[in-house]
């Protein structure tokens, strides 16, 4: 998308199956699980830039020695920083004395090397964006099976709540973060279970165990199922977790409904997680059947001893798997999110066509960013065949009524639509480093534009991924299409427009903030219903109190007297730059959400475009941020 919004977390776990000899002698690199991780977190680059960490875990060290090790940076590029420091510490294998080094050896040359490693690249939606607050996140402790590295992909909507809840079970909690929280409840409950297990097996039970022969007994009995039983009970959020245990266990888990992705494979050499299919695909060459996600509620545990099972740990609720991950955050190279955005580009074809009135002879197709082009793809593929369908009509008529000749026969046939690269965005001018009036002055410059191409009599038609606040149209790329001076421009989004906060992942929780927000309230202005706004107003504040399992979504109202097209209608008038000399025309075109759920009908996670919340959370947050923008509030509305 043009707009630039947080991005979700990425998330990747390795195991291996093997010994360290294992993958030397088969695969000539004893750290080959190591580096797989590494290039997992890589091939997950676009879910967050602002820090990166690593956490491995060594089986069976000497008493004495580290065995869980880890690595963050929240510098510029941390991913690099993190696989530099990790690959420059794996250097020491290739050393002629370590050629048949055993497992132990290679283990205490290797700081980052390890059987069980997990991974974290972070966007943050909340806190600061200092080194203290990049995943995995660790708990440490004397006993080994209780450390505990934690790195995950959420927002919870209670945190608040559940931080109360911690100083009620006696805890002195230290920060108020989502992650923060989560990893002292992850903590206080593996304590539970250690207690559990201890009674169970320990001085005075029918087992009597003692010292490390106790120890070991709980480390392999521990059930970390039990754990997230009870660590996410209460949780109103979307998310998904990898977790190391200083023991060896590691576990991954996922939200009831499904809404943050996870998934995982099992094959010969090793098993993996990560937040997208795509990046496993192609870092282990696997097949898409050997792929899996898994499933919402469930917990996949493997443990210290190899064992592998996938057990449900909550309640089911409807599935709302997140559309915006097949729109725009997750990478294109899995084959169902190609296919998808592809739909998504060829749903809006006959409504485009219709937009530039079938003259596609003076019309300019392109895109803006390099997100939307395989949306685009599906778009110019789909004109090409109604253009084709539609001369076909028109020859076919010419030829019934004689009306055809050589030479207009000739002219139809040699009509061909004009797909082009316009703007191209310049990844090096980082506005963000002056300040604010200098930033808006060089904001236009973000995209550079091809000229030459578009002529006056042109309609020009550009496909974005979607359009969330419309502050980058109307400041950079309406500005510089302008530039060309067409007839019309056609912005295009492949998604719907965004009406409703999200609290469970993308940092755009203020309702004030979106385009066609502010565009409903124009209408309501302009057409003298000030009294809807203060009746939803009224509704609002008396449900502020309540539970959110009682709340409605009365800022729906605000939206239902207009249709789709006056909406997008209004958008077009407020993403129109006052300040430009061009007299063309703009018109903005939406995907309809009932062409959305075609494209891609398992994911129903749509609450931004309908206000349909997947938990209570999300009712609650949505009455707040409206509450916040009646009142003039800014911030997070949870």
């Amino acid at each position: 998308m043009s707009d630039s919004i947080g991005h979700f977390c990425g998330i990747a776990f390795v195991r291996q199956r093997h010994s360290f000899d294992y993958y030397r002698r088969e695969l000539d690199d004893a750290a080959w699980c190591t580096r797989r991780l590494c290039l997992l977190m890589q091939k997950q680059y676009n879910r967050g830039q602002d820090g990166a960490g690593l956490t491995t875990v060594k089986f069976d060290m000497p008493p004495g020695e580290a065995f869980l090790n880890r690595t963050r940076s929240d510098r510029h590029n941390a991913i690099e920083h993190v696989i530099d420091e990790v690959t420059s510490d794996l250097d020491v294998l290739d050393a002629d004395h370590m050629s048949d080094a055993n497992d132990e050896d290679c283990k205490l040359a290797c700081a980052y090397l390890g059987e069980a490693t997990i991974g974290h690249l972070r966007y943050g939606t909340h806190s600061s964006n200092a080194i203290a607050n990049c995943h995995p996140l660790i708990r440490r402790n004397i006993t080994a099976s209780r450390n505990l590295a934690l790195a995950g992909n959420f927002n919870m909507t209670n945190s608040g709540a559940l931080f109360d809840q911690l100083v009620e079970l006696g805890l002195s909690p230290v920060g108020d973060s989502d992650t923060q929280v989560v990893l002292e409840r992850m903590g206080y409950f593996l304590d539970q279970e250690h207690r559990h297990l201890n009674a169970t097996m320990g001085p005075g039970s029918l087992l009597n165990l003692e010292g490390r022969a106790l120890a070991n007994a709980v480390a392999e009995e521990l059930d970390p199922t039990r754990v997230v039983r009870k660590v996410a009970d209460g949780w109103d959020g979307g998310y998904a977790f990898v977790v190391l245990l200083g023991n060896g266990d590691a576990f991954a888990f996922r939200d009831p409904a499904g809404i943050r992705p996870c998934y995982w494979l099992m094959n010969e050499r090793v098993i993996a997680a990560a937040s997208e299919r795509g990046a496993l695909l192609n870092v282990f060459n696997a097949s898409v059947n050997e792929v899996k996600a898994i499933q919402p509620g469930h917990v996949l545990v493997v443990k210290r001893n190899g064992e592998v099972r996938e057990e449900r740990f909550a309640d089911p609720l409807p599935t709302r798997q997140c559309t915006f991950e097949r729109i725009y955050f997750s990478r294109v190279n899995d084959p169902d999110i190609y296919q998808q955005r592809k739909q998504l580009g060829r749903s809006l074809a006959p409504r485009v066509l219709r937009a530039v009135n079938s003259d596609i002879e003076h019309t300019v197709f392109s895109y803006i960013p390099n997100t939307a082009e395989t949306a685009h793809s599906g778009l110019i593929e789909e004109i090409e065949r109604l253009s084709q369908c539609h001369r076909a009509e028109q020859i076919l008529r010419s030829v019934e009524d004689g009306s055809v000749s050589r030479e207009s026969l000739l002219k139809d046939l040699d009509i061909v639509v004009r797909n082009e690269r316009i703007a191209y965005k310049d990844q090096r001018l980082r506005t963000f480093i002056t300040h604010d009036r200098a930033r808006r002055r060089l904001v236009m410059h973000i995209y550079d534009i091809l000229r030459g191409v578009v002529k006056k009599e042109d309609t020009l038609v550009v496909l974005d991924d979607s359009i969330v606040r419309g502050t980058t149209l109307r400041e950079s790329i309406i500005k510089n299409l302008s530039r060309l001076d067409p007839k019309r421009i056609i912005i295009v989004s492949s998604a719907p427009p965004i009406m409703y906060p999200d609290c469970y992942g993308i940092d755009m929780s203020e309702l004030g903030r979106f385009i066609a927000f502010e565009a409903a309230i124009k209408l309501i202005q302009e057409r003298d219903m000030d009294e809807l706004l203060q009746d939803v107003e009224r509704a609002c504040s008396a449900q502020a109190g309540r539970s959110a399992h009682r709340m409605k979504n009365h800022v729906q109202r605000l939206y239902e007297p207009f249709s789709l097209a006056e909406l997008s209608k209004t958008i077009g008038d407020l993403v129109r730059p006052r300040d430009i000399p061009w007299e063309g025309e703009l018109e903005v075109v939406y995907q309809r959400v009932d062409d959305l759920r075609a494209a891609m009908p398992e994911f129903t996670g749509d609450w931004y475009f309908t206000g349909d919340y997947p938990t209570p959370g999300g009712l609650e947050v949505l009455n707040t941020s409206f509450l916040n923008w009646c009142h003039q509030i800014g911030g997070r509305a949870y």
